[in-house]
């Protein structure tokens, strides 16, 4: 009977104990959700700024030896006598001639001491000092030679990066997502930077981390029978916590690469999320961001209060709707995979493979941008989108008298490898005669087909302009001065 009451408080002892680690696991995550969703620190080019303070040489000469300092009288005057009135005046001291004879020896043991330390410091002690105070003047120079060239340098990059040259903007970036990755360096989550000049578009390749962080169990149990069960935790809970942890490293991110961009060089962000899993394993995307700059303007981008908060019955985790960081990451329009650990993935809204890109590979702001862009400078302003979605959009513009574009039009604007057949241009005279606009402008990055081509030379269609996949490479290089690849 007491072996099976001991066996029972070992096993007791045991569930507790392996509880308390599972207990742990839980703290260590909401820790890092707090962190992760402390607010970053801007890396723009005048927070990086070196200053040089120079440093004086050691008054107390070579070596700061206080030993050889200059002898002070305040060390050698004689002091009061330790019976002598507090009350008694100066004078009354002066009139005692044993108080006039410790004086006279004081100041002579003081002059004397005096004597003795110029003599040093003219001999042999002299060129000890020269060499020391050459040391370090050598030392402050180089000092202010390093922080000026370093300045020097940072000035250089920031030229390039109001060029937007790639390589700069990219740079700044990526040392403004590494300084934000500071307050969570115990689980990294690197991310890379590919900037775009053509729609002056950021595309960030965020790491996410490993889906074991989230504990699984919620502790253990013992059994009538003595066994040691661990409790698991509903799938969903577990997946809502890492969709907490991931949308707060996404918006630290957007938060870090809008923080940087005070010349406001860009004009969008796009932020994809990966998992990967093993080294040959696809990557798998699990958030994808498509944010221009007014909507990060808009967005306060990281919870103002703590990233969650004790609730009756649900510890230290909050459901998924209302948490802030995902509610926020949404509101960006994001796409968030519905459940990590089944592996069910998201389209990235773009891919950060290449500088210089084709048609499919914007994103929808991209597109949105880069087709405004082209007709801004070819003269169509008052822009005002009516319409758009992934695949592109339709708006209206004014041009100016004289201009390459003038009067009102309605502007379709589609990317894609299909043809755009007679039937869209229809659609789209109609829409020209709904806007009381002049004239219509069918743009796609792919071609249209004889019978579309055949219509707008007709009596009624006249005024509908074609643009294909070639015009608008052709109109990229001509107002941009920068290249759009081809793509299928």
């Amino acid at each position: 009977m007491d072996e099976a009451v001991a066996a029972h408080t070992r096993a007791a002892a045991l569930t507790h104990h392996r509880s308390v680690t599972v207990r742990a696991e839980h703290e260590r995550l909401a820790d890092l959700l707090r962190r992760a969703a402390l607010p970053v620190s801007a890396m723009d080019f005048e927070s990086q700024l070196r200053h040089y303070e120079p440093r004086p040489y050691p008054a107390t000469g070579p070596g700061g030896d206080e030993a050889d300092a200059e002898p002070r009288w305040e060390d050698y005057a004689p002091e009061r006598p330790a019976g002598a009135d507090p009350d008694e005046p100066p004078t009354r001291r002066l009139l005692d001639s044993g108080f006039q004879r410790q004086l006279a020896q004081a100041r002579l043991t003081h002059q004397r001491a005096l004597r003795e330390w110029r003599t040093r410091r003219a001999g042999a002690d002299r060129p000890a000092e020269d060499e020391s105070r050459r040391v370090h003047e050598q030392a402050e120079q180089a000092r202010a030679r390093a922080v000026r060239e370093y300045n020097e340098t940072l000035e250089e990059c920031r030229r390039a990066y109001r060029l937007a040259e790639p390589a700069a903007v990219e740079s700044l970036l990526e040392r403004a997502l590494a300084a934000a990755e500071t307050a969570t360096q115990d689980v990294p989550a690197p991310c890379r930077a590919v900037f775009r000049p053509l729609t002056r578009t950021a595309v960030l390749d965020l790491d996410l981390p490993s889906l074991d962080l989230v504990p699984s169990l919620t502790g253990y149990r013992l059994a009538p029978d003595g066994e040691i069960l661990p409790v698991p935790r509903p799938p969903a809970d577990r997946a809502t916590d890492y969709l907490r942890l991931v949308a707060r490293l996404a918006l630290r991110a957007l938060q870090a690469a809008d923080a940087v961009d005070t010349d406001e060089i860009l004009a969008g962000v796009v932020l994809n999320g990966w998992l990967r899993e093993s080294a040959g394993a696809e990557p798998l995307c699990l958030v994808s961001v498509d944010a221009d700059r007014d909507a990060l303007a808009r967005t306060r981008l990281l919870p103002a209060a703590a990233p969650y908060a004790e609730h009756d019955g649900e510890g230290v985790y909050a459901d998924a709707e209302q948490d802030e960081a995902l509610v926020r990451l949404r509101q960006l329009g994001a796409a968030v995979t519905p459940d990590p650990y089944a592996r069910a993935g998201v389209e990235p809204a773009a891919l950060a493979g290449a500088t210089v890109p084709s048609a499919p590979d914007l994103s929808a702001n991209e597109f949105a941008h880069l087709v405004r862009e082209l007709l801004t400078r070819g003269g169509l302003e008052q822009w005002s989108v009516r319409l758009r979605g992934p695949a592109g959009l339709v708006a209206t513009g004014e041009g100016a008298a004289g201009s390459a574009l003038p009067g009102r039009w309605v502007v379709w604007a589609s990317r894609g490898s299909g043809a755009v057949g007679e039937e869209e241009i229809r659609t789209l005279a109609e829409a020209v005669r709904e806007e009381s606009a002049e004239r219509g402008l069918r743009l796609t990055t792919g071609r249209f087909t004889d019978e579309a081509l055949d219509l707008t030379g007709e009596d009624g269609h006249q005024h509908i302009h074609l643009v294909d996949g070639d015009g608008v490479r052709e109109l990229a290089r001509a107002h941009l001065g920068l290249p759009l690849a081809s793509g299928h």
